[in-house]
Protein backbone atom coordinates (compact mmCIF):
# COMPACT_ATOMS: atom_id res chain seq x y z
CA UNK A 1 0.00 0.00 0.00
CA UNK A 2 1.46 3.50 -0.76
CA UNK A 3 1.98 6.29 1.43
CA UNK A 4 -0.62 8.61 -0.11
CA UNK A 5 -3.63 5.44 0.07
CA UNK A 6 -2.51 5.21 4.03
CA UNK A 7 -3.09 9.13 4.41
CA UNK A 8 -6.32 9.02 2.79
CA UNK A 9 -7.35 6.10 4.34
CA UNK A 10 -7.10 7.89 7.56
CA UNK A 11 -8.51 10.99 6.51
CA UNK A 12 -11.62 8.76 5.22
CA UNK A 13 -11.90 6.57 8.51
CA UNK A 14 -11.82 10.04 11.06
CA UNK A 15 -15.05 10.96 8.45
CA UNK A 16 -16.24 7.67 9.26
CA UNK A 17 -16.15 8.45 12.77
CA UNK A 18 -18.02 11.52 12.09
CA UNK A 19 -21.12 9.74 9.82
CA UNK A 20 -21.49 7.59 12.51
CA UNK A 21 -21.77 9.92 14.92
CA UNK A 22 -24.27 12.00 12.72
CA UNK A 23 -26.46 8.95 12.44
CA UNK A 24 -26.54 8.20 16.02
CA UNK A 25 -26.42 11.81 16.52
CA UNK A 26 -30.27 11.98 14.30
CA UNK A 27 -31.12 8.44 15.73
CA UNK A 28 -30.79 10.97 19.13
CA UNK A 29 -32.68 13.77 17.70
CA UNK A 30 -35.31 11.25 16.50
CA UNK A 31 -36.31 9.93 19.82
CA UNK A 32 -35.92 13.52 21.63
CA UNK A 33 -38.10 15.71 19.13
CA UNK A 34 -42.44 16.22 19.68
CA UNK A 35 -43.14 17.16 16.57
CA UNK A 36 -43.68 14.43 14.09
CA UNK A 37 -42.53 15.94 10.91
CA UNK A 38 -38.66 16.50 12.88
CA UNK A 39 -38.90 12.90 14.22
CA UNK A 40 -39.31 11.92 10.21
CA UNK A 41 -36.55 14.52 9.08
CA UNK A 42 -34.09 13.34 11.85
CA UNK A 43 -34.34 9.90 11.04
CA UNK A 44 -33.95 10.27 7.59
CA UNK A 45 -30.96 12.31 8.24
CA UNK A 46 -29.62 9.00 10.20
CA UNK A 47 -30.00 6.93 7.70
CA UNK A 48 -28.19 9.44 4.90
CA UNK A 49 -25.11 9.33 7.42
CA UNK A 50 -25.20 5.31 7.99
CA UNK A 51 -25.06 5.72 3.95
CA UNK A 52 -22.22 8.09 3.78
CA UNK A 53 -20.73 6.03 6.21
CA UNK A 54 -20.96 2.77 4.32
CA UNK A 55 -19.58 4.63 1.04
CA UNK A 56 -16.53 5.76 2.87
CA UNK A 57 -15.98 2.41 4.18
CA UNK A 58 -16.10 0.72 0.81
CA UNK A 59 -14.00 3.36 -0.86
CA UNK A 60 -11.49 2.62 2.45
CA UNK A 61 -11.45 -1.31 1.27
CA UNK A 62 -10.72 -0.47 -2.35
CA UNK A 63 -7.78 1.47 -1.54
CA UNK A 64 -6.74 -1.94 0.69
CA UNK A 65 -7.40 -0.42 3.93
CA UNK A 66 -9.36 -1.25 7.21
CA UNK A 67 -12.74 0.84 7.45
CA UNK A 68 -13.37 2.12 10.92
CA UNK A 69 -16.88 0.98 12.35
CA UNK A 70 -17.86 2.68 15.19
CA UNK A 71 -18.09 6.38 16.49
CA UNK A 72 -15.50 9.12 18.19
CA UNK A 73 -14.70 9.52 21.75
CA UNK A 74 -15.89 13.36 20.56
CA UNK A 75 -18.83 12.68 19.58
CA UNK A 76 -19.87 9.64 22.74
CA UNK A 77 -18.72 12.42 24.73
CA UNK A 78 -20.79 14.75 23.35
CA UNK A 79 -23.83 12.38 23.42
CA UNK A 80 -23.47 11.64 27.25
CA UNK A 81 -23.22 15.70 27.59
CA UNK A 82 -26.34 16.30 25.81
CA UNK A 83 -28.69 13.59 27.87
CA UNK A 84 -27.21 14.98 30.62
CA UNK A 85 -28.22 18.45 29.68
CA UNK A 86 -31.31 17.26 28.94
CA UNK A 87 -32.17 15.22 32.05
CA UNK A 88 -31.47 18.95 33.59
CA UNK A 89 -32.98 21.78 31.38
CA UNK A 90 -35.90 19.19 29.49
CA UNK A 91 -36.18 18.32 25.78
CA UNK A 92 -38.09 20.89 23.80
CA UNK A 93 -37.87 21.01 20.42
CA UNK A 94 -35.18 24.26 19.99
CA UNK A 95 -32.94 22.72 22.64
CA UNK A 96 -33.00 19.16 20.08
CA UNK A 97 -32.58 21.48 17.35
CA UNK A 98 -29.47 23.48 18.98
CA UNK A 99 -27.47 20.33 19.49
CA UNK A 100 -28.39 19.04 15.95
CA UNK A 101 -26.97 22.48 15.21
CA UNK A 102 -23.71 21.78 17.04
CA UNK A 103 -23.19 18.37 15.71
CA UNK A 104 -23.43 19.58 12.01
CA UNK A 105 -21.03 22.26 12.67
CA UNK A 106 -18.47 20.13 14.08
CA UNK A 107 -19.10 17.70 10.79
CA UNK A 108 -18.97 20.46 8.48
CA UNK A 109 -15.67 21.48 9.48
CA UNK A 110 -14.79 17.53 9.30
CA UNK A 111 -15.66 18.06 6.66
CA UNK A 112 -14.03 20.97 4.73
CA UNK A 113 -10.69 19.74 6.73
CA UNK A 114 -10.75 16.42 5.09
CA UNK A 115 -10.88 18.42 2.14
CA UNK A 116 -7.98 20.57 2.47
CA UNK A 117 -6.42 17.17 2.91
CA UNK A 118 -7.34 15.48 -0.06
CA UNK A 119 -6.57 18.13 -2.48
CA UNK A 120 -2.86 18.43 -1.38
CA UNK A 121 -2.46 14.24 -1.24
CA UNK A 122 -5.37 12.78 -3.82
CA UNK A 123 -7.09 15.47 -5.51
CA UNK A 124 -7.86 14.08 -8.28
CA UNK A 125 -9.06 10.54 -6.76
CA UNK A 126 -12.31 8.77 -6.49
CA UNK A 127 -12.29 9.43 -2.26
CA UNK A 128 -11.13 13.25 -2.90
CA UNK A 129 -14.84 13.07 -5.37
CA UNK A 130 -16.96 11.05 -2.82
CA UNK A 131 -16.17 13.30 0.17
CA UNK A 132 -16.68 16.69 -1.97
CA UNK A 133 -20.15 15.25 -2.97
CA UNK A 134 -21.10 14.36 0.72
CA UNK A 135 -19.61 17.53 1.87
CA UNK A 136 -22.49 19.21 -0.07
CA UNK A 137 -24.80 17.01 1.75
CA UNK A 138 -23.62 17.87 4.92
CA UNK A 139 -23.87 21.50 4.23
CA UNK A 140 -27.49 21.35 3.33
CA UNK A 141 -27.98 19.55 5.97
CA UNK A 142 -26.43 22.27 8.42
CA UNK A 143 -28.16 24.61 6.45
CA UNK A 144 -31.48 22.36 7.06
CA UNK A 145 -31.49 22.00 10.80
CA UNK A 146 -30.19 26.12 10.96
CA UNK A 147 -33.38 26.73 9.20
CA UNK A 148 -35.44 24.82 11.51
CA UNK A 149 -34.11 25.54 14.58
CA UNK A 150 -34.30 29.35 13.89
CA UNK A 151 -38.05 28.81 13.30
CA UNK A 152 -38.26 26.92 16.43
CA UNK A 153 -36.87 30.14 18.04
CA UNK A 154 -39.05 32.13 16.66
CA UNK A 155 -41.95 30.10 17.61
CA UNK A 156 -40.97 30.41 21.67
Amino acid sequence: MTDTNKEVISVLNDLIEFSKDGEKGFATCAEDIKRADLKGYFQQRSRDCATAASELQQEVRSLGGDPETSTSLTGDLHRRWVDLKAMVTGKDDEAVLNEAERGEDHALKAYKEALEKLSRIAPQSNAYSLVERQYHGVQRNHDQVKVLRNSARAQS
